[in-house]
Order: C-alpha cells, then sequence, then structure tokens
C-alpha cells in the first residue's frame, strides 16, 4: 500500500511540475496568452495604457483574422506600476500560468530588471520595448528589448548638442534611478570626448516632487548654453516652466522618453526649441506606419506616441514568431531570435547575438507645439 502511495504521489508530482513549467502545456489549449507588465496606475500611468492600447490592436487584428493556426491571442494585464517588488510578483504569476507565452514590457529599466531573473528561471521570454539600459538583456536567454541601448541613444544626442548645435557648456539634470543613471552617463561621456564642457551635474530622486528651483538655481549659476534632460515627460514639462520662469535662456535636450503629445500639453511654450530623438515618428510615409497610425487613431481617438508604436511592434513580433512555428515558450525564444528584417513600424527590426538591437533613430525638435524632424 505505501509503495502503490508512493508512485501514486510521484505521478501527481511529476504532472504538477511540467504542468507549472508551462514549456509544453499551452500548445493543446485553444487560446495563447501573452502577458504585459507594464505601469497602468502611479506616476507613467499613460505609458503602461499606451502599451495595452497598441498591444491589444496587434492581437485584435490578428485575431479578426483568424489568430495563429486556429488559436486566438489573449493579453493578459498586470499592473506593475513601475514598482521592482510589483515587477517580481507579477513574474512570478506569469511564470506559473502555463497558458502565457511570452511577456512584453516592463516600461522602467528598473522594473524590467527586477522581473527578468524570474522570467530567466521560468523559461519565459520577457521583451521590453522600452527597457534600454544596457544591462537588461544580459539577465539571460530570455530577455530581449526592440529599443536602442542608451549606449547608442546617449552618444547621438551628445553629438547633436556638440556638432550640430554648438553648444559646449552643458548642465546635466537626470532622474535618480537605474535609466536615468547609464542615460546621463552615456551622454556625458560622449560629449567630453567631443569636447563638451560639463559644468554641473544635478540628480533628483523620484519621490522628491516637482519643485525643481535649488536645481535651476544651481544651473544658472553656472551659465551653460545648454541642459540635458534624463526625465520622463511629466518631469522635463514641469522643469522647463520653471526654467523659463527663471529667466534661464538655455537649449534643453533629452531622450526619446521626452516624446509624448502629454510634454507638450503640460509644457507649453515652454518646451519650443526642446531636442530630443525618437524610435517613431507619425508622419513617416511607410504602409506599415499609416496604416498604424490610421488603426491607432480610429480606435483610441489620437496620434500613437513612440511608446505605442514600441509596444505594437513588441506584440507583432511574438505574434510573427508564433506564426513562424514557436509552439512553446522555449520554441518561441528560439523563434524570437531568429527574426530578421521584421518590417516594424519602428523600423526593420533583428535581433542580435545579445537580443538587442540596432535602428535608426529620429532627430526631432519642438517647434510652434509640434514635433518636426530637425536638420542642422
Amino acid at each position: 500500500m505505501k509503495k502503490k502511495i508512493a508512485v501514486l504521489l510521484s505521478v501527481v508530482l511529476l504532472a504538477a511540475i511540467l504542468g507549472g513549467c508551462g514549456s509544453n502545456a499551452a500548445q493543446d489549449k485553444k487560446e495563447i496568452s501573452f502577458g504585459l507588465t507594464a505601469p497602468m496606475t502611479g506616476d507613467y500611468a499613460e505609458y503602461g495604457n499606451v502599451f495595452k492600447n497598441a498591444a491589444e490592436l496587434a492581437i485584435e487584428k490578428v485575431n479578426a483574422q483568424g489568430g495563429v493556426n486556429g488559436k486566438k491571442l489573449k493579453l493578459i494585464i498586470g499592473d506593475s506600476k513601475a514598482d521592482p517588488k510589483e515587477a517580481a510578483n507579477i513574474a512570478q504569476k506569469f511564470v506559473s500560468d502555463s497558458n502565457v507565452l511570452a511577456v512584453i514590457g516592463d516600461f522602467t529599466s528598473t522594473a524590467a530588471l527586477a522581473g527578468a531573473p524570474i522570467y530567466q528561471k521560468g523559461g519565459l521570454v520577457q521583451l521590453s520595448p522600452t527597457s534600454s539600459h544596457p544591462d537588461f538583456t544580459k539577465q539571460g536567454s530570455y530577455m530581449f528589448r526592440n529599443i536602442t541601448t542608451q549606449v547608442v541613444e546617449g552618444p547621438i544626442l551628445a553629438d547633436v548638442t556638440i556638432n550640430d548645435l554648438k553648444k559646449k557648456r552643458i548642465a546635466v539634470v537626470y532622474i535618480k534611478n537605474d535609466w536615468g543613471i547609464v542615460a546621463y552617463e552615456n551622454y556625458v561621456k560622449k560629449a567630453k570626448e567631443l569636447g563638451g564642457d560639463i559644468v554641473a551635474i544635478e540628480p533628483y530622486l523620484p519621490e522628491q516632487g516637482k519643485d525643481y528651483s535649488a536645481i535651476i538655481t544651481k544651473i544658472k549659476d553656472k551659465n551653460p548654453d545648454i541642459i540635458y534632460l534624463g526625465m520622463m515627460y511629466t518631469d522635463a514639462a514641469l522643469f522647463s516652466q520653471q526654467v523659463k520662469k527663471a529667466n534661464l535662456n538655455v537649449a534643453l535636450i533629452g531622450t526619446g522618453a521626452l516624446y509624448s503629445d502629454e510634454l507638450l500639453k503640460l509644457g507649453g511654450s515652454a518646451v519650443d526649441g526642446l531636442y530630443l530623438t525618437c524610435s517613431f515618428y507619425p508622419a513617416d510615409p511607410r504602409p506599415e506606419v499609416q496604416e498604424f497610425v490610421q488603426k491607432y487613431k480610429e480606435k483610441y481617438g489620437k496620434e500613437p506616441t513612440m511608446f505605442a508604436a514600441q509596444a505594437y511592434d513588441a506584440a507583432n513580433l511574438l505574434i510573427q514568431a508564433l506564426k513562424n512555428g514557436a509552439a512553446n515558450r522555449a520554441g518561441l525564444r528560439d523563434k524570437l531570435a531568429a527574426i530578421k528584417d521584421f518590417p516594424g513600424v519602428t523600423g526593420k527590426t533583428s535581433f542580435d547575438a545579445n537580443r538587442d538591437v540596432e535602428k535608426v533613430l529620429t532627430k526631432l525638435v519642438v517647434k510652434d507645439g509640434k514635433y518636426v524632424p530637425y536638420k542642422p
């Protein structure tokens, strides 16, 4: 009797292990799920919601065509609040759900890095549309991103600063988190190489409030001719207004994290003349871009942002991996890594050996309340 019980327990345990790993269980289901981990509430909620909107748009399109191999796709949403603890909890839930074959997210590098070890251990692809921290894809073979890193973007912005704008006295303001640190470091490194003079470096904590007067006073005393903003759009809009109020006549430049209609609304005339880069420009004449812009505007009543475009491409890359024959988690990882020159709305996408991408960034400037291409 004891022997029979032991055998029975072993069978039950084995079944639980196979079911929990999720590597093959989903191939027999009528439905395939993608997870989305993003800040749906909190300070970065706008970013998470455009992730959701864009991913759902991609999934709705393929489902309307019958799904993939007769299976419909579903998006399961986890609100990380851009908090690493929440991101880790969501990762545990997605890993334990055998229906989830891949995860899109997170938005911030800090949250993405927090979930990465859990996704790696569970053998579940984590494709971040926006984690530009160089260390993200170093966390394991299941980490992918479809955005350039700050190792790429920082030097481009430095080149614009020094060679295009002829600005050499540079002040730096950055948010003190994982992303902000690597963003400013890569910008400063290249700016110094090109002959720039870094006259001030001012970090701020996410929780310290939105009064930048003390930082602006310090910067004003250093007499810079340009300020680099390692910020998200809300902070940058408020900072720009306070710079204008302080009568500090200085140029502003920042990363693609600033690219949002909300920056224009919140910043008003204070952000006119701000330079930035981005991976997506809605006026791009390519058919795939114009189709996406039209469908997004029809469904959500507004133009898609760069972050919507990044999430849309992320979802479509996962869908393409399924179309290419991925039937389980490990197979999806392999098929995703093998994708070459995918015609995304953010440009052609191929993953290198480190599961990073190389894309051409668009240079923009805010002019009369609109983003327009910048040409020196």
